[in-house]
């Protein structure tokens, strides 16, 4: 496959117009539409033929994809990505991220998982904190009961069933943790495996996945540092120095992420100005959410409303 199969651009009837000259019919994935950049706390799964961005979205968690058939090819912040039938793939959903190709006959699955999920996985040592920085973790390591696997999770946790979604959350988890044992490699990056994390990390590990999950709970309204290491009964300071290290960011920033998470979503809305959806996302004023919103997305909030409406 060359880059020249990517589309040239997108029609209005959602057909995808190659360079190629070639011309496949489908549909186009939208900001907004799904529920991932509105509720970031929410560990959600998929199974079926990935719609084609125009523009890259964003959003809270660490997306899962698993290619069950067909070839994709995503944008993501700094590096180009081809997956193929067999690929299991993680990475930080926080980047702005575009799959602008997949074949006709992609099938893929998957999960978004908020960070207080991702925190439980006991991943080699380096691992989240690469994922945070931007690379994407890719393993070949998968078999039958993986694509087995994938289908039925996405069943339990969409069954309205609390007890099987949960089920369905702790096997899948267990899978990914799987990863520590088998070959990987990280794009860009290098390839290998490392040591599970000793009890020390285990416990660095269940404060940041505390703070996350006061976070996503409060991220609307007005919390601090303070509020969040109380929650997860450490000092400030220890708590803002273990959360950067073990993502990158520092609170605030992902505070500030999941807002503009949130804003994504809420600027689809036409009735809505851009005043009230700084307000809504808790931002305390315009020209803070207009100054997150363009350092994320390189755009103003009003020129992404519009031009994902154009699109």
């Amino acid at each position: 496959m060359t880059l020249d199969c990517r589309p040239s651009r997108v029609s209005s009837k959602g057909n995808i117009h190659l360079a190629n000259g070639r011309v496949i019919g489908g549909s186009v994935w939208q900001p907004g539409i799904s529920s991932v950049e509105s509720a970031p706390m929410a560990l959600q799964m998929f199974h079926n033929h990935p719609a084609l961005m125009t523009t890259p979205h964003w959003h809270a968690q660490v997306e899962v994809n698993f290619i069950m058939r067909g070839t994709v090819h995503y944008l993501m912040a700094d590096h180009e990505m081809i997956l193929s039938a067999g690929d299991l793939c993680l990475f930080w959903g926080g980047l702005p991220h575009q799959m602008d190709w997949r074949s006709e006959d992609t099938i893929y699955a998957g999960a978004h998982l908020p960070l207080v999920h991702f925190f439980r996985l006991h991943l080699p040592d380096d691992v989240p904190r690469r994922l945070m920085a931007g690379e994407t973790l890719v393993s070949q390591a998968t078999d039958a009961a993986d694509y087995e696997n994938f289908a039925r999770w996405n069943l339990y946790v969409r069954s309205g069933d609390a007890a099987r979604a949960e089920h369905a959350v702790d096997e899948l988890l267990l899978r990914l943790e799987r990863v520590r044992f088998e070959p990987y490699r990280l794009v860009p990056g290098t390839s290998g495996a490392a040591a599970a994390p000793g009890p020390s990390d285990q416990q660095a590990s269940r404060a940041v996945r505390r703070m996350c999950d006061f976070i996503a709970n409060g991220f609307l309204d007005d919390i601090d540092s303070v509020d969040i290491a109380a929650a997860a009964g450490i000092h400030p300071k220890y708590a803002m120095s273990l959360f950067r290290k073990s993502t990158g960011m520092t609170l605030n920033e992902y505070v500030s992420l999941l807002r503009l998470s949130y804003a994504q979503a809420l600027l689809m809305n036409e009735d809505v100005n851009v005043i009230e959806v700084a307000m809504e996302s808790g931002f305390g004023s315009l020209s803070a959410f207009n100054k997150s919103f363009r350092k994320l997305a390189g755009m103003s909030p009003s020129s992404f409303r519009k031009v994902s409406a154009a699109r």
